[in-house]
């Protein structure tokens, strides 16, 4: 079950849900828009190795704003710490700024149940558009879990600002630490 804004209201009010800032101008029918931090990572490999940390460069845009070119791929973070211990946030874009050829956090929507953080957009250009700090950028809604519920306790936990891949901790077992 998908919660409505006035759910999402109420259940930020008692807590059960983390929305910081929270601003009552951003709850809709049945998500919350968040806005675009000003910090971003740009791999600077040549080639991405999923098995190994791989180089990048962190940076700020400033108020006005950081152009992205016509496939360029971009780490971003949403302006709001968010999670809960209580319901599955997932992230999409806002339709208005997909339909300006960004596609933001298509592939990795799905935030772990108990995850507290900022969220890494993922943000990949398909025309030439410049993003501004602070603008509605994407959407979070709430899903109620059925069964059990663990909570995350996984390596993004805590995030501030935009966080690089960390997979290729994914290929270390416990008896080969590179």
């Amino acid at each position: 079950m998908i919660l409505t804004g006035p759910t999402i209201r109420r259940e930020v009010q008692s807590g059960r849900i983390n929305i910081s800032p929270f601003r009552l101008e951003h709850v809709t029918s049945n998500s919350y828009d968040l806005t675009l931090g000003p910090g971003f990572v740009r791999y600077t490999e040549e080639i991405i190795d999923p098995a190994k940390p791989n180089r990048y460069h962190t940076f700020h845009a400033g108020p006005e704003g950081i152009r992205l070119g016509q496939g360029d791929f971009l780490l971003g973070h949403s302006a709001e710490v968010l999670g809960s211990d209580h319901y599955v946030p997932i992230i999409h874009a806002r339709s208005s700024v997909a339909r300006l050829g960004l596609f933001v956090h298509v592939t990795a929507d799905l935030i772990d149940i108990g995850s507290h953080g900022n969220v890494t957009f993922q943000l990949f250009s398909t025309l030439p558009i410049t993003l501004t700090p602070g603008m509605r950028i994407g959407q979070v809604s709430f899903w109620k879990p059925l069964g059990k519920v663990e909570l995350y306790r996984g390596k993004y936990q805590g995030s501030r600002g935009p966080r690089p891949s960390e997979v290729y901790k994914d290929f270390w077992s416990d008896t080969d630490k590179r």
